[in-house]
């Protein structure tokens, strides 16, 4: 397991390097450029050629983005924002905590009612709450998250009143456990929903598919309760493409974070992201879609890893 992590790990330096590559071409070939933000109210130009060449994107392509793979390889530094000239690096420090404590959240509410509601649904297929949960799946997978952050505003924060419209926390002079839940609950949930709907389709599927083997039939044969040929000898097998599907959706899982951040005013990568794209702060953009491509890399490296607990059939690094 050690050589195959090390393995697998250099593997994704070549992945990371290309996703820049990709990533730094289409930030500069995009319409705008950062000096727009510097322009005075009626549009014209202010020295804009000289603070080009301040920010250096005065220069060819290829010479802006050496400059910045020297600098990240070198000394580890993610550039400077064009914005306020602070490091990038200390920008997205300040706000991963925020991220993770929103996704990681959101990825558990997500695992605890998805799987019993999938293996619910395949041990009773076809009955009135099988049909209920498919519809569910349908609805959460088809919806946009943004739609649904919108109406869980409207309904629970401005109509209701029951939970705060946006931020992270009521004070910032301390630390309140209940505070900080009561402002998580409505944007967690709104970035559980879709999880939650693909995460129970899959696993009814994947329950489907496991009960009707032999060895679960062998089981029932011997007289064990229905309760232990589930939860004993299939379920176990059936969350195996359950991992896959969790290391798959977490680029969809930024994309989402993303315009929840941007819409709760959660101070995270996501609404961090959102700003620097509208004032073409290509520094920040590159920062922040390196750290979410190192994340979703390590994510998968984690699934693989987690087959060989799941599974003990797998055995990496032999032949």
């Amino acid at each position: 397991m050690p050589k195959y992590i090390i393995r697998r790990t250099l593997q994704s330096i070549p992945l990371l390097f290309i996703i820049s590559i990709i990533t730094f071409l289409l930030m500069t070939l995009a319409p705008g450029d950062p000096t727009a933000v510097y322009k005075n109210p009626e549009g014209k130009p202010q020295n804009l050629e000289m603070i080009k060449k301040e920010l250096g994107v005065d220069q060819p392509i290829y010479v802006q983005y050496y400059k910045w793979i020297k600098l990240l390889v070198l000394h580890g530094n993610l550039g400077y924002s064009f914005q306020d000239g602070r490091p990038v690096t200390e920008k997205i420090m300040e706000r991963v905590p925020a991220t993770l404590e929103l996704m990681g959240t959101a990825i558990v509410i997500s695992i605890l009612v998805a799987i019993p509601i999938g293996v619910y649904s395949a041990v009773k297929q076809y009955s009135l709450l099988d049909y209920i949960f498919t519809a569910y799946s349908f609805l959460g997978i088809a919806v946009p998250s943004f739609f649904i952050a919108l109406v869980v505003m409207l309904v629970f924060a401005m109509d209701l009143g029951w939970f705060p419209v946006s931020g992270m926390r009521s004070s910032y002079d301390h630390f309140n456990l209940w505070d900080r839940v009561h402002h998580l609950f409505l944007p967690a949930m709104t970035l559980a929903f879709g999880l939650i709907a693909s995460k129970s389709r899959f696993m009814r599927s994947s329950m489907l598919e496991v009960i009707k083997q032999d060895y679960v039939r062998t089981a029932r044969a011997k007289g064990l309760s229905e309760r232990k040929v589930i939860f004993k000898h299939a379920l176990r097998n059936g969350l195996i493409p359950i991992i896959t599907i969790i290391a798959n959706r977490l680029p969809d899982l930024f994309g989402g974070a993303l315009f929840i951040e941007t819409i709760f005013a959660w101070p995270g990568m996501g609404r961090l992201s959102f700003s620097a794209i509208f004032i073409r702060d290509y520094q920040v953009i590159m920062g922040t879609t390196l750290i979410a491509a190192v994340l979703v890399v390590l994510a998968n490296l984690l699934a693989d890893i987690l087959y060989a607990f799941v599974d003990p059939r797998i055995q990496y690094g032999k032949s």
